[in-house]
């Protein structure tokens, strides 16, 4: 497509590459024609001896027979959980699902009872997959409350299991527009909700981004991302498969392992969100380790600092990408490319996707907006939602009658396309009528020499409605002085926008996603004490 000269925030779709009527089944069934002999999954166990392969006949082969048995317990259009850390049965349950027209609910394996009950309760599922250890007593303590559940299946037990799916018939003919999963939202504040995807919108998705991406055939990918979010279960899984690349799954992150298994598979891509580029960034074995197999930094999921994604490029001399999109979205909206100049691929969103319309709209008004004006990202395309489960009127303001996404993120885009991230709306602090950025005070505090985290958030103030405040990771023994970083950033940014109350940590609260509990800081933050007003 070419470059265009935009007049106002809007993207047309590009549709020079097709979308497939494929599902989650149907690309592994393909990839097993594809190349049969080629390693498909290794688990990434620390314990070498222990580092189990499948091809992808054997993938093929055992995903099928998992689909056979799970036809003998459920029907097609049923709903089952996995409700488990990363492991190869993860996978496999995944692809058996797709196989048998099963709808999969990935569940966090750090839910506590009243969250688990809500988002199986909700989902209405017949059937649990669980990793063997606690879970099954907190599954037994509200199985009361789960009428639907009729089956507990532990992966200690994938091999009797799947004994019952051998000499199946045919397997079902599955519709591309039916629901492939439902994934909860892991949304820093309010209840999970449901966003239901199709085996249409996952499958195009990952494929059309992993395009993008430039991966090669028999190219091995080490990620340690959750299956339980879109990113492991949608856009790993599924674009590795159509990739025809070897699948590396860790069973969670450690960034020594990470190298580890590079080097020792020859993977091409370091990969994660902003905290565990740091984590490895900073970690001996990157020194220790051959990684002259990378070709590529890969993160999403969260907003990476440009001087993170910086350091990355020049430690690894590795172009980094990053793709920007949501659970909603089927995953990825816009992505930056290996060929992008720099700047844009550090400071940018990159551009739409094929097959991908956006747009960035005024938040009060919801008209398109001009080229580089802040406003809501909008998307429209195969790749939305059908909607959030059991949930039409939270549904309808997620998705408007002409059937555009409102993301709930604040960005812009530029008379090239190329797109940037201002925060969430539910972020965004509105002093005095000004609407400030937390973004883009976060990019400035970044820049400070001692400063390695940093998390802007607005607090409740009688005068001006909201104020600034940080919270703060350093790297320094003493923290920088509260009024030094003061004056650094009303050097840099209006009087208005500098933080007037901080907070030095060691660690931000986290959703399982990696994503900061911005609720949780701005909690810690409040205090009954009147914080100091600034000059306007």
């Amino acid at each position: 497509m070419p470059v265009p000269s935009l007049t106002m925030s809007y993207w047309p779709a590009d549709t020079s590459a097709p979308l497939l009527d494929t599902t989650v089944g149907g690309v592994l069934r393909a990839a097993a024609e594809r190349t049969p002999d080629q390693p498909a999954l290794i688990a990434g166990d620390p314990r070498p001896d222990q580092r189990r392969q499948w091809t992808y006949r054997q993938l093929l082969a055992e995903a099928e027979r998992a689909a056979h048995a799970l036809l003998a317990r459920f029907r097609p259009g049923d709903r089952i959980a996995v409700w488990s850390g990363n492991c190869p049965e993860w996978v496999l349950v995944e692809f058996a699902a797709g196989l048998a027209g099963l709808t999969l609910v990935p569940v966090n394996p750090a839910l506590q009872a009243e969250e688990l009950a809500h988002v199986l309760g909700q989902s209405g599922v017949r059937g649990v997959f669980l990793a063997d250890g606690p879970g099954g007593s907190l599954l037994a303590a509200i199985s009361e409350r789960l009428p639907e559940l009729r089956e507990v299946i532990s992966f200690g037990d994938w091999d009797a299991f799947c004994a019952a799916g051998s000499g199946g018939g045919p397997l079902p003919d599955v519709d591309p527009d039916a629901p492939a999963q439902i994934l909860f939202t892991s949304g820093t504040t309010g209840r999970p909700k449901g966003a239901v995807l199709t085996h249409r919108g996952l499958t195009n998705n990952a494929r059309l981004a992993f395009d993008g991406y430039g991966a090669r055939p028999g190219e091995a990918v080490v990620h340690s991302m959750p299956l339980f979010h879109v990113a492991g279960c949608g856009h790993l899984t599924l674009g590795l498969a159509q990739s025809g690349c070897v699948h590396v799954i860790m069973p969670h992150f450690d960034p020594g392992l990470t190298f580890e298994l590079i080097e020792a598979y020859h993977g091409v891509i370091i990969g994660g969100v902003a905290t565990m580029l740091t984590a490895l960034l900073a970690h001996p074995a990157r020194t220790q380790r051959d990684l002259s197999s990378v070709r590529y930094a890969l993160s999403g999921g969260a907003a990476v600092p440009a001087e993170l994604a910086r350091r990355v490029e020049a430690m690894f001399g590795i172009p980094f990408m990053i793709t920007f999109g949501q659970t909603e979205s089927s995953c990825s909206i816009t992505a930056t490319r290996a060929g992008d100049v720099p700047d844009d691929r550090v400071e940018t969103l990159g551009r739409p996707l094929p097959q991908t319309e956006v747009k960035i709209i005024d938040v009060r008004t919801g008209h398109t907006v001009p080229p580089g004006t802040p406003g809501e990202i909008c998307t429209r395309g195969y790749h939305v939602m059908c909607g959030y489960l059991g949930d039409p009127a939270v549904t309808a303001v997620a998705i408007d009658p002409d059937g555009w996404l409102h993301t709930g993120d604040l960005g812009s885009m530029d008379a090239r396309g190329y797109c940037r991230i201002e925060g969430r709306i539910k972020d965004m602090v509105i002093r005095g009528g000004e609407n400030i950025y937390p973004a883009e005070i976060e990019a400035v505090l970044l820049s400070y020499p001692a400063v390695t985290a940093a998390a802007v958030v607005g607090l409740p103030d009688r005068f001006w409605g909201e104020v600034v405040a940080a919270a703060i990771i350093t790297s320094a023994a003493t923290p920088p002085a509260e009024a030094e970083l003061a004056a650094f950033c009303r050097a840099r940014l209006a009087a208005y926008k500098v933080p007037v109350r901080w907070l030095f940590t060691s660690t931000f609260p986290l959703t399982g996603t990696g994503k900061v509990r911005k609720d949780l800081l701005a909690a810690h933050l409040t205090e009954p004490a009147r914080i100091p007003q600034p000059q306007p």
